[in-house]
């Protein structure tokens, strides 16, 4: 369904396209071909009807480009292990979308891991319609309601809640006391289908779900139809039936039949008898309830309600054995490497690992983080998320990796505190992560002084979805005013005007999109520092198509190592290249060689098109005040394009309104025009962000300088030693020749740093002694001058036994002036 929208006082139109649903009375297999995914299902649900199982709806694929469905799994109801009742069954049809729009079976598995139920044959090829038996009491805000509870059905009457409603029946004739009529209410639109599933059954024809209309203000459904399966002509075995119900929601809540059709251009089958079950309609109820858990909490039962048992976990044991393993023989070979599980009643829930380079590169290039959890688009054998950086050479770097137990503030919580603990509490100044409550709250309590910026794909995908619904007048204005504003009072302006043209002041979605437009409008980005990944844009996934949601856990590990070897191996060429290779000069401009010294290939490359594009821009100074001036900057040729330009002549501080360095980190035209308008040659110090410097790797006397603790320098000391110390490892290992030169090498350097270290210990020691040998009876002059290291060992080593009553020591040197030794004497 479109709703279009126009400005008020013009007439509104609706376009409805209906939902196409095929029938098919055979077994499903590779190559079969439906209009829809519900075809799909409908198909496989009456194959398993016939064969003894129930089925349900699996895990779904998104496109990465725009967010929309690729893929769907339909699956046997005891797939997975989430609940008591089921088995791990692997049975299950895939489809897929084709360019073409239709739909396709690519993958079949039909065997069962269990015993399948004995149907009765005469049981009438068509699909029971869902019954809504659970409804939310108790709705948590924040992520996922908390309680369930299952409406008790007594005598085909509804609880005092009214959720389910039976049709009541004459006998074993199965008559029906009423027949659908215009202004027949209901208390759901499932239970109006049921009601209209078992007429039809009644009359010997077949029904399926027709078109909806949805509210322009909020989305939800407002009226829906159902339809003849005849109804529309998309398959061979359609006539274009025009019979049908509509029902339409009340303000109330409840739904009531508004339109109704009862005539069929065909001929009606035979009376259809619903199949009887055994069981009573209340555990029928709670055996659904419990196959359509799926993703949400473990319930028990207690008093016929649905009350929460413990926190959901996602990650299989198998994936917490295999993972241990891994660790442990990491941990034997990385001192750095470092892991975490969060443990919950006892039970193993998320777990976080990185490794000593992931730590160190953290050090460095922590400041902007992306976590991609793109797993969540999925009902996914493997919730796994990464954490990734952008490196000195614009390349993503793997910060650490994590299995998310579930999709909860509580996991995420675990998680970016556990980020801390392994990065010594190293903020990020800014996150790029999904628009997802859980994942907003945890932010907030957190990294409190973290920007968080939705991720592009993901968010754009839920515009498209609001924008479809909209006319093309209205998607230019909001483009306009989401992209051009330049101010936050031109974006209010904008967006109020927006609303009230076109009557959205109520609409839920854009209430929420403006109450968060600090994470996903440019205008409100780009003083925030981002490494330079574009707005609109996201980093590819660091493991491509290695890892994904459904990778098996027998090759999780190798297909990890194998990714993470491969993006280590592209960043070593782009060290070797940056250090040996020089990018050709264009300009004569002293500041283009001081960026082509300091810089990396990649780096330099962006300044130096924003050095050449700043010679099409012409500057004018507008104002002045002290050492403070103001300069307008603007593009040859086209006077809509002007930034201003902030200097300060006494601290050689400048600031550009389109804060290109501010998210960047490199310096726009703009500056640089103002730059050769006042004849500055030489960049300032700290406009070279040390991060995008060839020596980004070894900043850690800058971080010292620049404040912090100690343990934390510490760390990054450790980081950067052991990383330095593994590439020397690594060559030395080569050959025998090869391990002579590397250990001769690190023995040196292991002398120097033991000579100092006993230097230190030495004139300590010695100082110590000397004033010991003047006597204690002697009095000194309070101005009396210290004695130089010299005159100490020179005292020292030419002195006679000391006329003080003490055990004196001698000091030895041995070959190696790593060996000390203190040889003790009698008096």
């Amino acid at each position: 369904m479109v709703i279009k929208a126009y400005p008020v006082g013009m007439v509104r139109a609706t376009d409805v396209n209906g939902m196409d649903e095929a029938e098919f009375g055979f077994e499903p297999h590779v190559g079969l071909e439906f209009d829809s995914a519900d075809d799909a299902r409908e198909l496989y649900s009456l194959y398993a009807k016939r064969m003894g199982f129930k089925i349900r709806t699996g895990q779904l694929y998104r496109s990465r480009t725009d967010g929309s469905v690729a893929s769907r799994r339909f699956v046997c109801s005891k797939e997975g292990f989430q609940l008591n009742s089921r088995s791990g069954c692997p049975a299950f049809i895939r489809v897929q979308r084709r360019d073409t729009g239709k739909w396709v079976i690519d993958h079949f598995l039909k065997d069962h891991n269990h015993d399948l139920e004995h149907m009765d044959e005469k049981c009438p090829p068509f699909m029971q319609p869902k019954t809504p038996i659970v409804k939310n009491l108790m709705t948590d805000v924040a992520h996922k309601p908390k309680v369930k509870w299952l409406e008790e059905v007594e005598g085909g009457q509804p609880c005092t809640s009214g959720v389910i409603k039976r049709v009541k029946r004459e006998g074993d004739g199965g008559r029906f006391q009423d027949e659908p009529r215009v202004g027949l209410e209901f208390n759901s639109a499932n239970e109006a289908h049921e009601f209209y599933h078992a007429y039809a059954a009644n009359k010997g024809f077949r029904i399926r779900i027709g078109q909806l209309f949805r509210s322009k203000l909020d989305g939800s459904i407002t009226s829906r139809r159902f339809v003849c399966s005849k109804e529309g002509y998309q398959h061979p075995s359609r006539v274009g039936c025009g019979a049908y119900m509509r029902i339409k929601r009340q303000d109330s809540g409840r739904w009531v039949v508004d339109r109704l059709k009862k005539d069929h251009n065909h001929e009606l089958g035979a009376q259809m008898e619903t199949h009887k079950k055994s069981f009573n309609v209340s555990n029928k109820f709670i055996a659904e309830a419990s196959d359509e858990l799926e993703n949400k909490n473990l319930v028990t039962m207690c008093n016929g309600n649905f009350v929460k048992r413990c926190r959901e976990n996602c990650i299989g044991s198998d994936w917490y054995s295999m993972l241990f393993e891994y660790f442990q023989s990491k941990q034997a070979e990385d001192t750095g490497f470092f892991y975490a599980v969060e443990v919950n009643d006892g039970n193993c829930m998320s777990i976080f690992w990185a490794d000593g380079r992931s730590r160190y590169s953290c050090s460095q290039f922590g400041d902007t983080i992306v976590l991609d959890t793109s797993y969540k688009n999925s009902v996914y054998l493997v919730p796994f998320a990464t954490f990734v950086g952008v490196n000195h050479h614009r390349q993503p770097v793997l910060l650490a990796c994590a299995l998310i137990a579930e999709e909860s503030k509580e996991s995420y919580s675990w998680l970016f505190k556990t980020w801390l603990r392994a990065m010594s509490g190293r903020c990020p100044l800014s996150i790029i992560a999904d628009h997802d409550t859980a994942i907003q709250q945890a932010i907030l309590e957190v990294f409190p002084g973290t920007h968080h910026r939705f991720s592009s794909w993901q968010f754009k995908a839920k515009e498209s979805d609001f924008l479809s619904l909209m006319d093309n007048g209205f998607k230019c204005e909001y483009e306009n005013c989401v992209i051009q504003s330049q101010t936050s009072d031109e974006f209010d302006i904008a967006w109020n005007t927006l609303l009230n043209r076109y009557d959205l002041k109520e609409n839920v979605w854009l209430t929420e999109m403006y109450k968060m437009r600090a994470s996903w409008v440019p205008l409100f980005l780009r003083g925030t520092f981002f490494a330079g990944i574009p707005i609109n844009e996201s980093i590819d996934s660091f493991f491509v198509t290695l890892l994904n949601a459904q990778t098996p856990v027998s090759e999780f590990v190798s297909r990890y190592e194998r990714g993470l070897e491969r993006r280590r191996e592209d960043e070593r060429k782009e060290d070797f290249n940056s250090f040996n290779l020089q990018a050709f000069l264009q300009t004569k401009e002293p500041v283009e060689e001081q960026c082509r010294r300091l810089y990396t290939l990649t780096v330099f490359k962006i300044f130096q098109k924003e050095l050449l594009q700043s010679y099409s821009y012409l500057g004018l100074k507008i104002c002045e005040e002290g050492s403070a001036s103001r300069y307008l900057v603007r593009r040859c040729g086209n006077e809509y394009e002007k930034n201003i330009v902030a200097f300060c002549a006494s601290n050689l501080n400048v600031g550009c309104s389109c804060q290109m360095f501010e998210f960047e980190g490199v310096l726009c035209r703009h500056i640089l025009r103002v730059f050769q308008i006042l004849d500055v040659r030489e960049i300032p110090p700290h406009f070279i962000l040390h991060r995008w410097t060839r020596n980004a790797e070894y900043g850690i006397i800058r971080d010292v300088e620049s404040g912090g603790t100690s343990q934390e320098f510490r760390n990054l000391m450790l980081w950067s030693l052991r990383e330095t110390a593994c590439k020397y490892i690594e060559a030395g290992a080569a050959s025998i020749e090869k391990y002579k030169l590397a250990y001769e090498i690190m023995r040196e350097g292991g002398r120097k740093l033991c000579w100092q270290r006993y230097l230190g210990m030495y004139f300590s020691t010695s100082w110590w002694l000397w004033w010991c040998r003047r006597g204690v009876d002697e009095e000194e002059p309070d101005d009396f001058p210290l004695p130089t290291q010299q005159a100490i060992s020179a005292s020292i080593l030419h002195s006679v036994s000391p006329p003080i009553s003490f055990s004196p020591f001698t000091l030895s040197f041995s070959t190696s002036p790593c060996e000390e030794s203190a040889e003790s004497t009698k008096q």
